[in-house]
């Protein structure tokens, strides 16, 4: 069963032309690097964030090249809330 839990992570870099398509590469004091599509099938939000942005990472994945997101948002005042309980 995958990982379900939400990760807390800082936008490092934006790539907008990968070879898969936009991306963000962002640092997760938990798991360390991890990349993010900005597709809109992955990514939640209408605007790209920017290098420094807070973001949450969701149904996180370990991919031979390193950690994948499937689902990225926006940090909200309600998560850091639910973070301190």
């Amino acid at each position: 069963m995958p990982d379900e839990k939400d990760y807390q992570a800082i936008v490092e870099k934006i790539v907008s032309a990968g070879r898969h398509g936009p991306y963000i590469v962002a640092h997760s004091t938990e798991l360390g690097s991890v990349t993010v599509s900005l597709e809109s099938s992955v990514w939640q939000e209408v605007d790209w964030p920017e290098p420094g942005t807070y973001i949450v990472l969701s149904q996180v994945r370990k991919k031979r090249a390193g950690w994948r997101a499937k689902l990225g948002r926006f940090m909200k005042p309600s998560d850091e809330q639910g973070a301190k309980r």
